[in-house]
């Protein structure tokens, strides 16, 4: 089952005026930032509270990111949510029925384990399932 929402991803054509905004305007200290090749992404993590925010900068344009910025410019990508154990939990979700895109756990940011569904199948939101790499 779901624990605690993990982060907000947002889509960002200017990962460097996001960066300032967030950490400057907004006071978030960033606690993390790395290229995940797999998802084809530079991205960055800032602390809120329990969760975080990901700010997520294409590699290029064929990228998902990449697209999704062509198609409908900067903005909220995803909401993820905590789980226990991502590989049980598509495999829960997929018997109630629920539109997967990944059917398998692959890795994400910090070596956490992650999957999506398909908004078709969540509500019109891109959501995320993540279980943190452990020390996180």
């Amino acid at each position: 089952m779901f624990e605690a929402i993990d982060h907000i991803g947002i889509a960002v054509a200017d990962l460097e005026a996001a960066i300032h905004l967030h950490t400057k305007t907004y006071g978030l200290p960033l606690v993390h930032r790395e290229v995940v090749e797999e998802q084809g992404v530079e991205a960055v993590l800032l602390d809120i509270g329990e969760s975080h925010i990901e700010l997520l900068s294409p590699l290029g344009p064929d990228t998902p990111v990449g697209k999704f910025l062509e198609k409908k410019g900067p903005g909220l990508h995803h909401v993820a949510y905590r789980v226990d154990d991502v590989a049980a939990e598509l495999v829960r979700l997929k018997t109630e029925g629920v539109r997967l895109i990944d059917e398998t756990p692959r890795v994400g940011i910090r070596g956490s384990s992650v999957a999506f569904l398909h908004p078709a199948g969540s509500g019109s939101v891109l959501t995320e399932l993540v279980t943190p790499a452990e020390g996180h």
